[in-house]
């Protein structure tokens, strides 16, 4: 009888499944979430008021308002296309947003181009956490190497915020100067993707 269960016990034992072995928990911490659908409540149409400090990293702070309409459209999942056009005193911009999501990475890249320059700046790379979307990228203003944050908050609500800074000294400050507020126009159904 011993032996019976004994032989039973070993074959169970020999052809149980193997389990994968539980994750530690600094690799569960660094599983990530899809981020997707992250912009998805941008989709639809808005009317927007602009704030554009006219002379960033000067010392100025001399602003100048802008108001404009615009529509985002989904490419596909994780791509979208943000098309606006905005005037003000200092004249008209239009511009657009190139938005794609890497599923690899679980990071987006945010191109943006407007008609005067027609070339695509540097993408943004970040990502949303808690609600709070930044991305950053490094360029160069009059012969200067900058870092550029974009900070969007409210997405999902009718009226997403959305900031723009740049910062001269390796990112220890940030100055402010360009700052977007949305407001959603017609219901909920222009969303649809």
């Amino acid at each position: 009888m011993h032996r019976t269960c004994l032989l039973c016990i070993l074959i169970l034992v020999a052809f149980r499944p193997h389990l994968p072995a539980q994750a530690s928990k600094s690799q569960q911490s660094v599983e990530q979430r899809d981020g997707s659908h992250d912009f998805d409540p941008l989709l639809g149409s808005w009317k927007y008021h602009l704030k554009r400090r006219l002379h960033p990293l000067t010392g100025s702070n001399e602003w100048v308002e802008f108001e404009g309409t615009g529509v985002c459209r989904k490419l596909f999942d994780g791509a979208q296309i943000d098309e606006g056009e905005w005037n003000g005193p200092s004249g008209k911009i239009v511009g657009l947003t190139l938005r794609v999501y890497n599923p690899q990475s679980h990071q987006w890249r945010l191109y943006w181009d407007n008609q005067k320059v027609g070339v695509l700046d540097p993408p943004q790379v970040g990502e949303f956490k808690d609600g709070v979307g930044e991305f950053f990228a490094q360029d160069t203003i009059n012969g200067k190497t900058i870092l550029i944050r974009f900070h969007w908050t409210n997405l999902n609500t009718n009226t997403p915020h959305f900031e723009q800074s740049f910062s001269d000294d390796g990112g220890k400050t940030w100055e402010v100067n360009w700052i977007t507020d949305q407001t959603r126009v017609g219901d909920e159904s222009e969303k649809g993707h």
